[in-house]
């Protein structure tokens, strides 16, 4: 059958989500054997698409004049993958995330029933990345090296505080779910237990 894996990754920073997201998008258990690169989908609630500079706005931290826009796009997305549902679609954070953002930085409570309605029939499933807490500061460590925007890691607290709430409200998902620890920055032991998970579930093919 044609593999057409349907994946959410939420977690807070520090938590591999988008190395897992590029990592999943060529594995073999996950897309199928590839003997050469091609054009396969990894997108992002994280993109700041609502504004003209680095480390903007967008579908996650969007202000109040903008919630239409945000809510025109999450309705824009899933229409997309209604329209292509035979195709893999790997996403980097999504409405998971803007719901704990909102309700953290407005006291808004977002309400997706209607999202998770069409995205649970088209079979996505939702893996919550996470760390064990004393491991956010060699994670850190680590991403410094190579961060443009070191000053956003400076205080790990809110990672920490994100972390515990995105586990509330994974939990109250409609999705199909698993989470993956990632405590060890282990990204293809992790790869494997996510195709393992999919393969048991029917996560891996579209009806």
């Amino acid at each position: 059958m044609k593999m057409t894996p349907h994946i959410i990754l939420e977690g807070t920073r520090l938590t591999h989500k988008t190395d897992l997201a590029f990592a999943l998008n060529e594995h073999p258990r996950i897309v199928g054997p590839r003997r050469y690169r091609y054009h396969s989908p990894v997108i992002s609630a994280e993109w700041c698409a609502f504004t003209n500079r680095p480390w903007g706005r967008g579908l996650i931290n969007f202000a109040p004049e903008e919630e239409a826009l945000a809510l025109e796009t999450y309705r824009t997305w899933v229409r997309l993958f209604e329209l292509q549902r035979y195709y893999s679609w790997i996403i980097d954070r999504f409405h998971i995330s803007t719901i704990a953002h909102q309700q953290t930085a407005r006291g808004k409570l977002m309400d997706f029933s209607w999202l998770e309605e069409r995205l649970a029939a088209l079979n996505f499933r939702l893996i919550l990345c996470v760390r064990r807490e004393e491991t956010f500061e060699a994670a850190r460590a680590a991403r410094l090296k190579v961060s443009g925007n070191p000053a956003q890691y400076d205080d790990l607290k809110p990672f920490i505080a994100e972390q515990k709430l995105l586990r509330e409200l994974v939990a109250k998902s409609r999705l199909q779910r698993m989470e993956v620890d990632v405590s060890d920055s282990d990204v293809p032991a992790a790869c494997e237990r996510i195709a393992d998970w999919l393969e048991s579930t029917g996560g891996l093919y579209q009806a």
